[in-house]
Protein backbone atom coordinates (compact mmCIF):
# COMPACT_ATOMS: atom_id res chain seq x y z
CA UNK A 1 0.00 0.00 0.00
CA UNK A 2 2.31 2.57 -1.34
CA UNK A 3 0.12 5.60 -2.03
CA UNK A 4 -1.09 7.58 0.64
CA UNK A 5 -2.98 10.68 0.87
CA UNK A 6 -1.95 14.47 1.99
CA UNK A 7 -2.75 13.56 5.81
CA UNK A 8 -0.77 10.49 5.81
CA UNK A 9 -3.56 7.95 5.80
CA UNK A 10 -3.32 5.35 3.10
CA UNK A 11 -5.51 5.67 0.18
CA UNK A 12 -7.71 2.78 -1.24
CA UNK A 13 -8.63 2.05 -4.45
CA UNK A 14 -11.60 1.25 -5.72
CA UNK A 15 -10.43 0.18 -9.23
CA UNK A 16 -10.67 -3.13 -9.97
CA UNK A 17 -7.68 -5.17 -9.07
CA UNK A 18 -7.82 -9.12 -10.29
CA UNK A 19 -11.07 -8.49 -12.12
CA UNK A 20 -12.80 -7.61 -8.68
CA UNK A 21 -13.74 -4.21 -7.12
CA UNK A 22 -13.24 -2.50 -3.50
CA UNK A 23 -15.83 -1.98 -1.54
CA UNK A 24 -14.88 0.41 0.83
CA UNK A 25 -14.31 4.13 0.08
CA UNK A 26 -10.58 5.71 -0.80
CA UNK A 27 -9.13 6.70 2.61
CA UNK A 28 -9.11 10.73 1.61
CA UNK A 29 -9.87 13.54 3.84
CA UNK A 30 -13.99 12.94 2.88
CA UNK A 31 -13.79 10.00 4.13
CA UNK A 32 -12.78 10.43 7.47
CA UNK A 33 -15.60 14.06 7.27
CA UNK A 34 -18.11 12.13 6.91
CA UNK A 35 -17.47 8.87 9.02
CA UNK A 36 -16.74 11.14 12.02
CA UNK A 37 -20.13 13.05 11.00
CA UNK A 38 -22.09 9.08 11.36
CA UNK A 39 -20.85 8.88 14.73
CA UNK A 40 -22.44 12.07 15.89
CA UNK A 41 -25.68 11.07 13.91
CA UNK A 42 -25.43 7.79 15.77
CA UNK A 43 -25.18 9.17 19.54
CA UNK A 44 -27.81 11.50 18.79
CA UNK A 45 -30.07 9.40 17.11
CA UNK A 46 -29.81 6.69 19.69
CA UNK A 47 -30.47 8.94 22.30
CA UNK A 48 -33.41 10.42 20.58
CA UNK A 49 -34.92 7.60 19.39
CA UNK A 50 -34.76 5.24 22.59
CA UNK A 51 -36.68 8.05 24.39
CA UNK A 52 -39.39 8.58 21.97
CA UNK A 53 -40.37 5.19 21.20
CA UNK A 54 -38.63 3.18 24.37
CA UNK A 55 -35.18 0.82 24.35
CA UNK A 56 -36.91 -2.02 23.12
CA UNK A 57 -38.70 -0.90 19.99
CA UNK A 58 -35.46 1.39 19.38
CA UNK A 59 -33.36 -1.61 19.02
CA UNK A 60 -35.61 -3.82 17.25
CA UNK A 61 -36.20 -1.21 14.82
CA UNK A 62 -32.32 -0.35 14.62
CA UNK A 63 -31.48 -4.24 14.22
CA UNK A 64 -33.92 -4.58 11.36
CA UNK A 65 -32.66 -1.42 9.54
CA UNK A 66 -29.28 -2.65 9.93
CA UNK A 67 -29.61 -6.01 8.66
CA UNK A 68 -31.57 -4.40 5.62
CA UNK A 69 -28.94 -2.46 4.56
CA UNK A 70 -25.94 -5.13 5.56
CA UNK A 71 -27.42 -7.04 2.97
CA UNK A 72 -27.84 -4.50 0.48
CA UNK A 73 -24.00 -3.76 1.06
CA UNK A 74 -23.25 -7.32 0.71
CA UNK A 75 -24.99 -7.82 -2.37
CA UNK A 76 -23.03 -4.99 -3.94
CA UNK A 77 -20.95 -5.58 -6.72
CA UNK A 78 -18.71 -2.66 -5.61
CA UNK A 79 -18.25 0.76 -3.53
CA UNK A 80 -22.20 2.58 -3.65
CA UNK A 81 -21.47 5.56 -1.58
CA UNK A 82 -25.10 5.45 -1.00
CA UNK A 83 -25.17 1.56 0.07
CA UNK A 84 -22.15 1.70 2.20
CA UNK A 85 -22.68 4.85 3.94
CA UNK A 86 -26.08 4.30 5.31
CA UNK A 87 -24.51 0.70 6.27
CA UNK A 88 -22.38 2.98 8.55
CA UNK A 89 -25.07 5.08 10.04
CA UNK A 90 -27.10 2.00 11.11
CA UNK A 91 -23.71 0.50 12.28
CA UNK A 92 -23.07 4.01 14.24
CA UNK A 93 -26.67 3.59 15.73
CA UNK A 94 -27.01 -0.02 16.55
CA UNK A 95 -23.67 -0.07 17.82
CA UNK A 96 -24.26 2.77 20.33
CA UNK A 97 -27.42 1.11 21.60
CA UNK A 98 -25.58 -1.68 22.37
CA UNK A 99 -22.90 0.01 24.29
CA UNK A 100 -25.62 1.93 26.02
CA UNK A 101 -28.20 -1.10 26.47
CA UNK A 102 -25.06 -3.03 28.35
CA UNK A 103 -24.93 0.33 30.72
CA UNK A 104 -28.27 1.44 31.30
CA UNK A 105 -30.33 -1.65 31.38
CA UNK A 106 -27.78 -4.01 32.09
CA UNK A 107 -25.80 -2.24 34.69
CA UNK A 108 -22.75 -3.18 33.00
CA UNK A 109 -19.93 -0.09 34.28
CA UNK A 110 -18.39 1.59 30.96
CA UNK A 111 -14.93 0.80 31.82
CA UNK A 112 -16.26 -2.48 31.55
CA UNK A 113 -17.87 -2.31 28.57
CA UNK A 114 -14.98 -0.54 26.88
CA UNK A 115 -12.66 -3.47 28.15
CA UNK A 116 -14.95 -6.00 26.43
CA UNK A 117 -15.56 -4.11 23.24
CA UNK A 118 -11.96 -4.02 23.23
CA UNK A 119 -11.08 -7.17 24.02
CA UNK A 120 -13.96 -8.61 20.93
CA UNK A 121 -12.14 -6.14 18.55
CA UNK A 122 -9.48 -7.85 19.19
CA UNK A 123 -10.54 -11.42 18.87
CA UNK A 124 -11.57 -10.16 15.42
CA UNK A 125 -8.54 -8.60 14.39
CA UNK A 126 -6.58 -11.69 14.92
CA UNK A 127 -9.09 -14.15 13.15
CA UNK A 128 -9.11 -11.87 10.32
CA UNK A 129 -5.47 -11.75 10.27
CA UNK A 130 -4.89 -15.68 10.94
CA UNK A 131 -7.54 -16.47 8.32
CA UNK A 132 -7.15 -13.67 5.72
CA UNK A 133 -2.96 -12.61 6.11
CA UNK A 134 -4.31 -8.59 6.15
CA UNK A 135 -6.32 -5.87 7.91
CA UNK A 136 -5.97 -3.78 5.23
CA UNK A 137 -9.05 -2.62 3.71
CA UNK A 138 -8.21 -1.90 0.36
CA UNK A 139 -8.63 -5.84 -0.09
CA UNK A 140 -12.30 -6.31 0.90
CA UNK A 141 -13.82 -7.19 -1.88
CA UNK A 142 -16.80 -9.25 -0.73
CA UNK A 143 -16.76 -12.62 0.99
CA UNK A 144 -15.25 -13.58 3.84
CA UNK A 145 -13.47 -10.23 4.52
CA UNK A 146 -16.18 -8.19 4.15
CA UNK A 147 -18.14 -10.16 7.29
CA UNK A 148 -14.86 -9.52 9.23
CA UNK A 149 -14.35 -5.66 7.91
CA UNK A 150 -18.12 -5.30 9.28
CA UNK A 151 -17.40 -7.01 12.07
CA UNK A 152 -14.73 -4.91 12.66
CA UNK A 153 -16.62 -1.68 12.25
CA UNK A 154 -19.84 -3.05 14.72
CA UNK A 155 -17.05 -3.64 17.38
CA UNK A 156 -15.06 -0.51 16.67
CA UNK A 157 -18.79 1.79 16.93
CA UNK A 158 -19.25 0.05 20.29
CA UNK A 159 -16.26 0.63 21.88
CA UNK A 160 -16.11 4.00 20.81
CA UNK A 161 -19.41 4.80 22.80
CA UNK A 162 -18.46 3.50 25.28
CA UNK A 163 -14.57 5.44 25.85
CA UNK A 164 -16.60 8.21 24.77
CA UNK A 165 -18.95 7.94 27.83
CA UNK A 166 -16.59 6.62 29.99
CA UNK A 167 -14.40 10.03 29.92
CA UNK A 168 -17.50 12.57 29.58
CA UNK A 169 -19.78 10.99 32.33
CA UNK A 170 -18.25 8.43 34.22
CA UNK A 171 -15.00 10.48 34.56
CA UNK A 172 -16.97 13.38 34.85
CA UNK A 173 -14.93 15.91 32.24
CA UNK A 174 -18.03 16.55 30.29
CA UNK A 175 -18.67 16.35 26.47
CA UNK A 176 -16.67 19.48 25.09
CA UNK A 177 -13.57 18.33 27.08
CA UNK A 178 -13.64 14.88 26.07
CA UNK A 179 -14.37 15.96 22.21
CA UNK A 180 -10.79 18.09 22.10
CA UNK A 181 -9.65 15.58 24.12
CA UNK A 182 -10.26 12.67 21.03
CA UNK A 183 -9.68 15.69 18.57
CA UNK A 184 -5.99 15.71 19.79
CA UNK A 185 -5.60 12.00 19.80
CA UNK A 186 -6.70 11.32 16.83
CA UNK A 187 -3.40 13.28 15.29
CA UNK A 188 -1.49 10.85 16.77
CA UNK A 189 -1.56 8.15 14.18
CA UNK A 190 -1.76 10.33 11.46
CA UNK A 191 1.34 12.06 12.88
CA UNK A 192 2.93 8.59 13.80
CA UNK A 193 2.64 7.25 10.39
CA UNK A 194 4.24 10.31 8.41
CA UNK A 195 6.83 11.08 10.44
CA UNK A 196 7.65 7.56 12.45
CA UNK A 197 6.59 5.59 10.05
CA UNK A 198 3.83 3.72 11.85
CA UNK A 199 1.97 0.92 9.33
CA UNK A 200 -0.55 2.19 7.77
CA UNK A 201 -3.17 0.22 8.60
CA UNK A 202 -2.64 0.10 12.77
CA UNK A 203 -2.61 4.28 11.73
CA UNK A 204 -5.75 3.14 10.15
CA UNK A 205 -7.63 1.21 12.71
CA UNK A 206 -6.25 3.52 15.56
CA UNK A 207 -8.03 6.32 14.02
CA UNK A 208 -11.22 4.27 13.05
CA UNK A 209 -11.86 3.58 16.52
CA UNK A 210 -11.15 7.44 17.62
CA UNK A 211 -13.69 9.05 15.18
CA UNK A 212 -16.76 7.14 17.62
CA UNK A 213 -15.60 9.39 20.54
CA UNK A 214 -15.20 11.97 18.83
CA UNK A 215 -17.95 12.14 17.03
CA UNK A 216 -20.81 11.14 19.57
CA UNK A 217 -18.78 13.78 22.25
CA UNK A 218 -19.44 17.15 20.13
CA UNK A 219 -23.09 15.71 19.29
CA UNK A 220 -23.89 15.37 22.79
CA UNK A 221 -22.10 18.90 23.46
CA UNK A 222 -24.62 19.66 20.95
CA UNK A 223 -27.66 18.37 22.04
CA UNK A 224 -27.81 17.51 25.36
CA UNK A 225 -29.18 20.08 27.91
CA UNK A 226 -26.97 23.13 29.65
CA UNK A 227 -27.33 21.03 33.64
CA UNK A 228 -25.41 18.30 31.64
CA UNK A 229 -23.18 20.69 29.59
CA UNK A 230 -24.22 21.06 26.60
CA UNK A 231 -25.94 23.76 24.21
CA UNK A 232 -29.31 22.40 24.44
CA UNK A 233 -30.28 21.89 20.96
CA UNK A 234 -32.17 18.58 21.25
CA UNK A 235 -30.56 15.59 20.11
CA UNK A 236 -33.87 15.15 17.29
CA UNK A 237 -32.35 18.19 15.76
CA UNK A 238 -29.22 17.96 16.21
CA UNK A 239 -29.80 14.70 14.22
CA UNK A 240 -31.79 16.02 11.46
CA UNK A 241 -29.33 18.59 10.65
CA UNK A 242 -26.29 15.97 10.28
CA UNK A 243 -28.73 14.02 8.72
CA UNK A 244 -28.89 16.58 5.68
CA UNK A 245 -25.14 17.30 6.16
CA UNK A 246 -24.01 13.44 5.29
CA UNK A 247 -27.03 12.96 2.75
CA UNK A 248 -25.07 16.01 1.23
CA UNK A 249 -21.88 14.64 1.36
CA UNK A 250 -23.26 10.92 0.20
CA UNK A 251 -24.56 12.61 -3.07
CA UNK A 252 -21.27 14.51 -4.01
CA UNK A 253 -19.69 11.66 -3.83
CA UNK A 254 -21.95 9.33 -5.91
CA UNK A 255 -21.56 12.18 -8.16
CA UNK A 256 -18.04 11.70 -8.25
CA UNK A 257 -17.69 7.86 -8.43
CA UNK A 258 -19.46 7.92 -11.71
CA UNK A 259 -16.97 10.51 -13.33
CA UNK A 260 -14.45 8.63 -15.18
CA UNK A 261 -11.43 7.46 -13.15
CA UNK A 262 -8.27 9.17 -14.28
CA UNK A 263 -5.28 6.66 -15.48
CA UNK A 264 -2.63 6.67 -12.68
CA UNK A 265 0.58 8.30 -13.94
Amino acid sequence: MSATTTAGAPRLHDRPTGGTWSKVPAVTAGFWAVKVLTTGMGETTSDYLARTLGPVPAVAGAAVLLAAVLYAQARADRYRPAVYWAAVVMVSVFGTMAADVAHVAVGVPYAASAAAFAIALAAVFWLWRRLEGTLAVDTVRGGRREVFYWAAVMATFALGTAVGDLTAATLGWGYLPSGLLFTALIAVPALGHRALRLPPVLAFWWAYVLTRPLGACFADWAGVSRQRGGLDLGTGPVSLVLAVIIAAAVLGLTAGSRRPARADA
